[in-house]
């Protein structure tokens, strides 16, 4: 025991400053404190990055279709089709790629269903295969809350600040001492012994992967403490949740929009009641006329909760090719109402609509995905390689 004690500490060393002695000190304590917290979150971060491409793959059948099989049905076929089977079209999901299904969001004896459909045979092709889910589900808590609800959650969410601590502590314990070293830093030894090609792989790959994992981890702050989201909020330009909370008691702006938004809606469900809708076809082309870009396309009709036509475009025509929403909204008749461009809202909008796509890494696609990857296996490796330089300086003060 006492020689446990002892592997915890050192004294300070010749020509060592005393923030960096402190950082020493701070980094093993906090990073053996949370070690296997801080793996599990990784690991299962890394495991739940490749979610959507693998139920793709696992439906790859309905997903992928012959596009030579004869031109697409456009969509008020498709309705027309549908309600001679007694299905009600509510919601269409237009891939940006031809050789890809469209996804329906149908109402069938009062229950909303949704299939794969080939656009050019007009088959039905079945409901998503989801026999992943159940493990998807259970690497979802895991990395939420450990499995133990919101006890988990807490645990979870102070270990992720105790990781943010120790990113920034490891920075400062990497920084050279003078610029000579510097290379020697930004390098793995592989052909060293053990020992230090392990330092290298914790010291180097740590300082490679700071900035995301910094950034993964407040992201993922973001979405555990309520007080973390209003703060990035705030700090962003936005107003605060406690604030708007107050705002919205009293009936001010930015909820005064709303209102008017929902008094609009409740005018057009009484005066268009009897009115004859606008096809989709013709709705898709106005949609193209505001949002002019080829993209995946998601359209919903008007329902009992909502009287518009809604129609999300999936905008990637920008420098890293980010998938960011552009949405635009029409009237029973076809009667343009309103266009929320992504690029025209406030930072702080912005990033809250991307909060979790930027945690999970699916912002840019698969290239993200990968390289988000492949940062979370780096923090998986961070606990290992720390605890091997800990207990190798603990074995060697037996």
């Amino acid at each position: 025991m006492r020689l446990l004690f002892k592997s915890l500490y050192r004294k300070r060393r010749k020509n060592e400053s005393v923030t960096k002695y402190l950082m020493w000190i701070m980094h093993l304590w906090l990073g053996l404190l949370s070690s296997i917290i801080v793996f599990v979150m990784c690991l299962t971060g890394c495991l739940y990055a490749f979610k959507n491409q693998i139920t793709d793959f696992s439906n790859r059948d309905k997903i992928y279709i012959n596009s030579d099989s004869g031109t697409a049905m456009n969509p008020d076929l498709i309705q027309a089709e549908l309600l001679k089977q007694n299905k009600e079209l509510t919601s269409l999901v237009i891939p940006d790629d031809k050789t890809k299904s469209y996804v329906i969001g149908y109402r069938e004896n009062n229950l909303d269903k949704s299939t794969y459909y080939n656009q050019y045979t007009g088959q039905l092709l079945g409901q998503p295969n989801v026999s992943s889910a159940q493990f998807f589900d259970t690497v979802l808590d895991l990395h939420r809350n450990l499995m133990m609800g919101n006890v988990g959650r807490q645990i979870v969410g102070a270990s992720v600040l105790l990781f943010c601590i120790l990113l920034f502590s490891g920075l400062i314990l990497w920084l050279p001492k003078k610029l000579k070293f510097l290379k020697q830093g930004l390098t793995i030894m592989f052909k060293a012994k053990f020992q230090r090609v392990n330092y290298d792989l914790h010291n180097t790959l740590g300082f490679y992967a700071f900035l995301m994992l910094f950034f993964m981890a407040v992201t993922g702050l973001y979405v555990t403490y309520p007080w973390v989201k209003n703060g990035l909020i705030v700090s962003l330009g936005g107003s605060s949740i406690d604030s708007v909370s107050i705002d919205k008691d009293q009936g001010d702006d930015p909820f005064g929009g709303l209102l008017e938004d929902m008094l609009q809606k409740q005018d057009e469900k009484k005066n268009l009641r009897n009115a004859a809708p606008a096809s989709i076809d013709e709705i898709l082309k106005l949609a193209d006329h505001y949002l002019p870009y080829h993209a995946v396309t998601h359209i919903e009709l008007p329902n009992k909760e909502n009287p518009r036509y809604v129609v999300v475009k999936t905008n990637r025509e920008n420098f890293l090719g980010m998938m960011l929403p552009d949405e635009v909204t029409f009237d029973k008749t076809g009667v343009f109402k309103t266009k929320e461009l992504f690029s025209d809202q406030s930072f702080s909008k912005q990033f809250t609509a991307l909060a979790k796509p930027l945690h999970t890494g699916e912002i840019m696609g698969l290239p993200s995905i990968i390289l988000y990857f492949i940062v979370s296996l780096i923090g998986c490796s961070l606990p290992v390689t720390g605890f091997l330089i800990w207990w190798h300086r603990f074995r060697k003060m037996k």
